[in-house]
């Protein structure tokens, strides 16, 4: 375990985090939050679980001063709570989302376990270690009766599907904050300074249908221009600039004897600039396939705009970072690939930093999981950096 901080506040924040006992009533807050299964898909378990969240604000924070949901008809529903901090010492906005990639049943063959150091489920990763730990950062600042700013979390279920009906609530919860933290996972005593642009595409070929035997030269499929369109959209990545391309879902035709009147699929481009956005936008414009007698349709768009850190997210990372140096050591400074809300936040010009959450591994993946030795210090850095924030505005 690293030694106390030097600093008497983030000493107390440290000490609080890192009673064994309130690891232990934090795994268990996990525990419920993971056997919530929450696929984005499934708005019955969305609400349950959004049940569930407000129940552990109210259980480990008290009734929030303001609390709203924003009910959907068929996504997750969107949880603000806020809590009233010190006077003058501002707001920040803590963001996570509530919905995971697994679909219903997967906790079945699949349950919360800790072992080996390691607390492993659906889910566990991304993000819902991080919504625990958020929660239990405020709490250790309101226990220990230090410094800090009013808290307004969001809590959306729509994350993993674009945060279509979320993002316009995100981003006007974080105007005029003093910071926006987002709880998804972190790397090694690091946060996501930058991620990549994501861009969400659907492309539909339509042919002329025939019998693939008795009359081929009739037909035009929709299948082999698909495969040339795919070819060449592919080939338009460049690792070296951060963009790839992938096709991850296609379907297609009708049977093994008819030429296909209709071929679709589903595609994913992360870039690292907008200027490789415009260059992918400018190679979608000018696909076509081979026979002229097939169309291409191509729909969606970008869904999360390229998040770089400007002087204000800079800023907010040098609290961050000093923070995190008390504790335990300097911040590493991560991009990834993998999009966020934290994206939009950026775009906006805003302070966010994004990886505030678990560290560990596997996400979207069966073998994810949190390292649990680190819950306690990553709860301590987003209590520590609330802390400080609260400080410098008052």
């Amino acid at each position: 375990m690293p030694a106390p901080a030097a600093d008497p506040a983030l000493s107390r924040v440290a000490d609080w985090c890192r009673d064994p006992r309130r690891l232990d009533d934090q795994l268990a807050d996990l525990r419920r939050l993971v056997e919530a299964e929450s696929p984005s898909e499934d708005k019955a378990l969305l609400d349950a679980a959004a049940d569930l969240l407000t129940e552990l604000l109210h259980d480990r924070l008290g009734r929030p001063d303001h609390l709203v949901r924003h009910r959907e008809p068929e996504l997750g529903d969107v949880l603000e709570a806020e809590y009233a901090g010190d006077p003058g010492a501002g707001v920040v906005t803590v963001v996570g989302h509530y919905d995971t990639v697994w679909p219903a049943g997967t906790a079945a063959a699949w349950p919360f376990a800790v072992a080996d150091g390691r607390a492993s489920g659906p889910g566990v990763f991304d993000m819902k270690a991080g919504l625990a730990q958020g929660i239990w950062a405020l709490r250790a600042l309101r226990e220990l009766e230090l410094p800090r700013p009013t808290v307004r979390f969001v809590f959306n279920g729509d994350e993993e599907t674009g945060s279509v009906v979320s993002r316009p609530r995100i981003e006007r919860a974080t105007d005029e904050a003093l910071a926006t933290l987002v709880l998804e996972p972190g790397g090694e005593w690091g946060v996501k300074a930058g991620r990549k642009g994501v861009g969400i595409f659907t492309l539909t070929t339509t042919g002329v249908e025939a019998h693939a035997g008795l009359d081929p030269t009739r037909g035009a499929s929709a299948v082999h221009g698909m495969a040339e369109v795919i070819r060449r959209l592919v080939a338009a990545a460049d690792p070296e600039r951060g963009t790839t391309v992938n096709v991850g879902q296609i379907s297609g035709g009708t049977a093994r004897n008819v030429i296909a009147g209709e071929a679709n699929c589903l595609v994913d481009v992360r870039v690292g600039s907008e200027e490789e956005s415009t260059r992918i936008d400018g190679v979608l414009a000018a696909l076509a396939a081979p026979d002229p007698r097939v169309t291409l349709t191509v729909g969606g768009g970008w869904n999360r705009p390229v998040m770089r850190p400007g002087p204000a997210g800079r800023r907010l990372f040098a609290v961050a970072d000093e923070v995190a140096t008390t504790l335990r050591g300097p911040l590493a400074e991560l991009f990834v690939g993998g999009g966020s809300d934290a994206n939009f936040v950026a775009a906006l010009g805003r302070p966010v930093l994004c990886g505030m959450g678990a560290t560990g591994d596997g996400a979207h993946a069966r073998h994810e999981y949190v390292r649990v030795s680190d819950i306690p210090d990553r709860t301590a850095l987003t209590a520590g950096t609330l802390l400080r924030l609260a400080e410098r505005a008052a």
